[in-house]
């Protein structure tokens, strides 16, 4: 009974277009285990997960020297009922609440000389060096131009996308990454 209560809550979601989830930091460190090595010289988007709120961002931001990453990028979504409700992580230098921004990390030093990279490293970095943090044009949406500049750009794209645009946000995608 329990299954289909849940499968009639995502149902209402869904029809309701709320819809936003986030996932939990224990189950990507869970599951990013398996796939350390892939991740060594590459750039990771995550265009369906604002840094406020994203466990996705958090995971990769405060293991990106571990995961060897050449650059991680990061959009937010200026639409999003969420933001900065659920999971706030942090002020951002040259951002204005919800404005949407993009976020482009190549480097998170170890700030606080404590020998281990955290989220302490990764806040300073994002509060401190306004080249980090830029507006974007637009709203932020996975389907902008902007953002599909950004998706060719990169070698990995890891998110949770909005269930109820899965559709959409798969289809565009693979034609992008396909068909150039």
């Amino acid at each position: 009974m329990k299954r289909k209560s849940s499968n009639k809550d995502l149902r209402k979601a869904n029809s309701a277009k709320k819809d936003e989830f986030y996932t939990q930091l224990v189950d990507i460190e869970n599951e990013m285990k398996y796939y350390k090595k892939a991740f060594r010289g590459k750039v990771v988007y995550c265009n369906c997960d604002d840094p406020y709120e994203s466990n996705f961002f958090k995971y990769f931001a405060s293991n990106f020297n571990a995961l060897g990453l050449k650059k991680l990028i990061t959009t937010s979504y200026s639409g999003s009922p969420i933001v900065g409700g659920q999971l706030p992580l942090f002020e951002v230098a040259g951002s204005k609440g919800k404005q949407p921004f993009k976020i482009e990390i190549t480097e998170v030093p170890d700030i606080d000389k404590d020998g281990a990279i955290n989220l302490d490293d990764v806040k300073y970095l994002l509060k401190h060096d306004k080249n980090t943090a830029t507006p974007l044009r637009g709203s932020g949406d996975f389907r902008s131009d902007e953002c599909i500049e950004l998706l060719k750009q990169s070698d990995i794209v890891i998110t949770n996308p909005p269930f109820s645009l899965f559709r959409e946000y798969v289809a565009p995608q693979e034609k992008v990454l396909n068909y150039g």
